[in-house]
């Protein structure tokens, strides 16, 4: 069991307790940011979703420069100075007092943390083999849950408390989490800048080769045709991020008889199944055409999911408790299967000396996901009921299909190793 949840001994497991350190902070901080904003700061909730929404806009445009520099800088010393950034943009929080400053404070912070994740995927790919990347994010997504379910913990204490000196200390927590995870990257070996590692290799004669026109290009991800298309089709399958936070609990909320207590509930089987069995359900995909299998048939057990979900409705208590809980399930397992997969594509996919930059443009679905998702789900779910669920699940399972051919294409460009044919039907 240890060994699922915890990476071998080396910068594997450094990776592994750094994401821990400041997940549990996050976690946290998940928990109580809206009533510290509202109850502590005093804005109304509608500034709130506005300056959030603004703050995460900023940072999905931050993602590919700050990978950029990741690449031709060093990805351990961008990653722990934008560690630290992050760590001092939550300390502001403690200090703003007025929508102007909330926003730059969200917007420091939104951009720190895009940039973090950009340059911890490029300091990856510098210390790990192209092989073992999947099974290491694997690793790293049980760690995120079990951290976010502690911190979350200890964001219910908070709660429970009701004060601002509560609030304070979860802020300040979330802070020092950070200043932890930047002393632990630290630790990692150092990572040569990926314009001198690949900057070229010598022929025959001993000279230096040039790089491909592509990996020089300045616009480089953002003129990867392929790569866009492919990041785009993941933001699709994105949406259902704000599945548990807030589609399942309105529509639990207004259109079932089940228990408001199945939402923490829900919540938890999820987290917890994802430290379980996420390093498992990625052990099989190991090149670009599992990669694809395990998206596309993600998509079919999403599908799924959201049918069991639309039968909760209009049935009897325990009936409604017994289809969520089943939903549920098979909604996790769906998560864990294109996650697996969409890492695979994502690195592989990806020039040798622009891992950071891709992987900051790629991220983006992330933050475009938690603006655009909570807006797309309320609409289809609330507003249109089962035909809404059977669209979001309808919606995925063309997306991924479309994954074939898309990789198939990027491939072709990057001149990547297919192993065998890519589905694309």
């Amino acid at each position: 069991m240890t060994s699922r949840l915890v990476p071998p001994v080396g910068p594997r497991r450094v990776l592994a307790f750094a994401q821990l350190a400041n997940s549990v902070g996050d976690g946290a901080y998940y928990v109580t940011s809206a009533l510290y904003f509202t109850h502590v700061v005093g804005l109304a909730p509608r500034r709130v979703g506005l300056g959030l929404t603004v703050a995460w806009a900023v940072g999905s445009l931050a993602g590919v420069p700050l990978g950029r520099i990741a690449d031709r800088r060093g990805a351990r010393g961008t990653a722990v100075a934008l560690a630290v950034g992050t760590a001092a943009a939550v300390g502001s929080f403690l200090v703003v007092r007025g929508f102007v400053p909330f926003v730059l404070a969200a917007c420091a912070y939104a951009t720190a943390q895009a940039g973090l994740a950009a340059a911890r995927q490029a300091l990856l790919a510098g210390l790990v083999a192209a092989g073992e990347r999947t099974g290491l994010l694997a690793h790293l997504q049980a760690t995120l849950n079990a951290g976010l379910a502690v911190g979350a913990g200890l964001g219910g204490l908070a709660l429970q408390a009701g004060t601002r000196a509560a609030y304070f200390g979860v802020f300040a927590l979330d802070a020092l989490s950070f200043l932890v995870c930047a002393g632990m990257l630290l630790r990692l070996p150092p990572v040569a800048p990926a314009g001198v590692a690949a900057a070229g290799k010598p022929d025959a004669r001993g000279v230096l080769q040039e790089q491909p026109a592509r990996n020089r290009d300045r616009l480089g991800v953002l003129r990867d045709r392929p790569y866009a298309v492919l990041a785009l089709l993941n933001t699709v399958l994105l949406l259902r991020m704000p599945l548990l936070s807030l589609g399942l609990p309105l529509w639990i909320a207004e259109r079932t008889t089940a228990p408001a207590w199945l939402i923490s509930a829900l919540f938890v089987l999820n987290t917890g199944a994802v430290m379980l069995f996420q390093v498992r359900t990625a052990g099989g995909v190991t090149g670009l055409a599992s990669a694809t299998r395990a998206v596309r048939r993600s998509a079919w057990v999403m599908l799924g999911a959201c049918a069991v979900f639309a039968l909760s409705a209009g049935v009897t208590r325990w009936a409604a408790v017994g289809a969520l809980t089943v939903g549920a399930v098979l909604q996790v397992v769906a998560e864990m299967g294109q996650s697996a997969g969409s890492w695979q594509l994502s690195f592989d996919l990806a020039p040798a000396d622009r891992v950071g930059e891709y992987q900051g443009f790629f991220g983006t679905g992330v933050t475009v996901a938690r603006t655009l998702g909570p807006l797309v789900l309320t609409s289809l779910l609330m507003g249109w009921g089962t035909p809404g669920w059977l669209l979001l699940g309808g919606a995925t399972v063309v997306a991924s299909y479309a994954m074939g051919p898309a990789t198939r294409r990027a491939a072709v460009r990057t001149g990547e190793d297919l192993g065998r044919p890519v589905p694309v039907a």
